[in-house]
C-alpha cells in the first residue's frame, strides 16, 4: 500500500471524527432518553388506570347535579297534576249533581205546564159540553162590569 493512500484514509477518518459526537455524550443522552421514556410510560400507565374512574366519577357528578333539579321539577309537576285531577273529579261531581238538579227542575216544570194545559183542556171541554147541551150562557158586557170612572 501506498503511504499517501494511508494518509488520505487517516485524514478522512479524522474529518469524520470531528463531526462525530463523543461516545460518552451519546451514552448520557440515551440514558436520559430512557429515563424520560420510563417516566412517560409510568405516567401513561397511571392515567390508564385512573382516568376511566375519574371520568366516570365526573360524569356521575355532572348527571347528578343536572338530574336533581329535573327530578325536583318532575315531582312538582306530578303533584300539580294530582291536584288538577282531584279538582277535575270534584268539578265533574258538581256538574253531575247540578245536571240532575236541572233535570228535576225541568221535570217539575213539564208537570206544571202539562197540568195547567190539562186544566185548560178540561175547562174548554166543559164549555163545549155546556154549549152543545143547549144551556144558556150568561153574557156580560165588559163595559157593564167595570166600575164607573166618575163614581
Amino acid at each position: 500500500m501506498d503511504q499517501d493512500a494511508i494518509e488520505r484514509a487517516r485524514e478522512r477518518i479524522a474529518q469524520a471524527a470531528e463531526g462525530k459526537p463523543d461516545a460518552a455524550a451519546v451514552d448520557a443522552t440515551l440514558e436520559r432518553t430512557r429515563q424520560g421514556l420510563e417516566e412517560l410510560a409510568a405516567a401513561a400507565a397511571e392515567l390508564e388506570a385512573t382516568l376511566p374512574e375519574k371520568v366516570g366519577a365526573a360524569v356521575r357528578d355532572g348527571v347528578a347535579a343536572e338530574a336533581r333539579p329535573v327530578a325536583r321539577q318532575l315531582a312538582e309537576v306530578r303533584g300539580l297534576m294530582n291536584q288538577v285531577v282531584r279538582r277535575l273529579e270534584r268539578l265533574e261531581g258538581d256538574v253531575l249533581s247540578e245536571r240532575h238538579a236541572r233535570i228535576d227542575d225541568l221535570a217539575l216544570l213539564v208537570d206544571l205546564v202539562a197540568s195547567g194545559w190539562k186544566g185548560v183542556d178540561d175547562r174548554l171541554a166543559r164549555l163545549e159540553q155546556n154549549l152543545q147541551a143547549g144551556g144558556d150562557a150568561v153574557v156580560y158586557r165588559i163595559e157593564e162590569r167595570r166600575p164607573a170612572s166618575g163614581a
